[in-house]
């Protein structure tokens, strides 16, 4: 999925999976050919596009207000030996093996201004976020032709802000089960995935933390804890219609018994996310490298 719906997408507001523009790093050597089999086709190394997605989310997970957005949509795709963004997601392929792929990982938030939210008027602005850290996947069901397969994926990601003096503002780690299923319904992709979420104490305190400051009758000082931080689903669908990509989620949050469901900033135990996007590919490579169908 494109970078505009899935980054969100993962992260609520945080992948999965997303398509970042990519260029391959110096020293990266030119992708040997992979071993053709019947299952596998000759696709082009890389395609280039551009499009629109359209977003609507909580200002952030156990926000009871939300903001619509219309953002630039690329669409990337590379087909490399060790650098890949192609429908499951953008990464660096540090192993693999038949049902075992470790490679890195990445989620984004989008910012939230306290002045529009109620719940944290006068307090410091949110900003967005950049998460970044290994993944490890393991294959516990897949067919010949790909086209059903079943994941667990163990995504451990650093958050860092997305501002002027960017800082460390703490580690999630995300164990989800994720399914993917192609050519549904005359050619669809749908992807669903679900599964716990955990934070420590640094990262809630930056989402649901209340300094002394910043307390007032109506919202008391909270120190937030680290640990589960709930659990979320997301069901993802595209398809490309010769030179055009479409691609849509909607992603569901449940932040019952979280460690900082008492906070005052929560006003909503559950959310919904949800995207849209059309991207128009430009460009593609002529050179040819063997793809999984």
């Amino acid at each position: 999925m494109a970078v505009a719906l899935a980054a969100v997408a993962c992260h609520a507001g945080a992948a999965e999976p997303s398509e970042p523009a990519v260029a391959a790093p110096a020293g990266l050597q030119v992708p040997k050919p992979a071993v053709e089999t019947p299952t596998s086709v000759k696709r082009p190394l890389w395609e280039l596009g551009v499009g629109v997605a359209a977003l609507s989310l909580p200002d952030y997970r156990g926000s009871d207000q939300r903001s619509a957005y219309l953002l630039p949509l690329p669409y990337v795709v590379y087909r490399g030996t060790f650098l890949k963004a192609d429908r499951d997601g953008t990464r660096a392929l540090l192993l693999e093996s038949q049902r075992v792929k470790v490679d890195v990982s990445v989620a984004a938030s989008t910012p939230a201004r306290s002045r529009d939210n109620v719940a944290r008027q006068g307090m410091p602005n949110l900003p967005g976020t950049f998460e970044i850290g290994p993944n490890v996947n393991f294959t516990l069901f897949g067919s010949a032709d790909r086209k059903p397969r079943l994941d667990l994926r163990l995504p451990l990601r650093a958050a860092i802000t997305l501002q002027r003096s960017p800082k460390s503002v703490g580690a999630t780690f995300s164990p989800h089960l994720n399914l993917d299923l192609a050519e549904v319904a005359g050619g669809w992709n749908l992807g669903l995935l679900i599964g716990p979420q955990f934070a420590d104490r640094r990262y809630n305190r930056q989402y649901y933390g209340v300094d002394a400051a910043y307390a007032t009758p109506q919202r008391p000082a909270y120190d937030a804890r680290g640990g589960y931080a709930g659990w979320d689903a997301i069901a993802a669908t595209s398809r490309r219609f010769g030179n055009m990509w479409v691609g849509a989620f909607v992603r569901y949050d449940n932040l019952r018994g979280a460690a900082f469901q008492d906070s005052p900033l929560v006003r909503r135990t559950s959310g919904v996310t949800a995207g849209f996007g059309v991207s128009w590919v430009l460009d593609t490579s002529s050179e040819l490298v063997v793809s999984p169908n």
